[in-house]
């Protein structure tokens, strides 16, 4: 069992930049993928960005490219995201997750953080 927390979130104007954090208690996420995730209101969970457990290969989905960046410390077992020219429409409660198994970045992955709101406004 793995569980993860993040941080970071909060209210910032558009343009302006945030970085999540997802701290994971497993002993290490080597051999894992992990990912961003966010759901905003009404709206149905999507992934944002995640990295691959064989290649370290990087997802990003086509709203947050060029603008959002995922990294991994296996180290301290820490995952972020570091989200720039952030716009209203990234308002959204984030979720980092995990899995062992998949090798995508995908919905159904077994490992789930409570999640942090991020608020893009004026």
């Amino acid at each position: 069992q793995v569980q993860l927390v993040e941080s970071g979130g909060g209210l910032v104007q558009p343009g302006g930049s945030l970085r999540l954090s997802c701290v994971a208690s497993a002993y290490t996420l080597d051999y894992y993928s992990v990912g961003w995730f966010r759901q905003a209101p009404g709206k149905e969970r999507e992934g944002v960005s995640c990295i691959s457990m064989s290649n370290g290969s990087t997802y990003y989905a086509d709203s947050v490219q060029g603008r959002f960046t995922i990294s991994k410390d296996n180290a301290k077992n820490t995952v972020y995201l570091q989200m720039n020219s952030l716009k209203p429409e990234d308002t959204a409660v984030y979720y980092c997750a995990a899995d062992l198994v998949l090798d995508t970045c995908s919905l159904e992955y077994d490992f789930w953080g409570q999640g942090t709101q991020v608020t893009v406004s004026s």
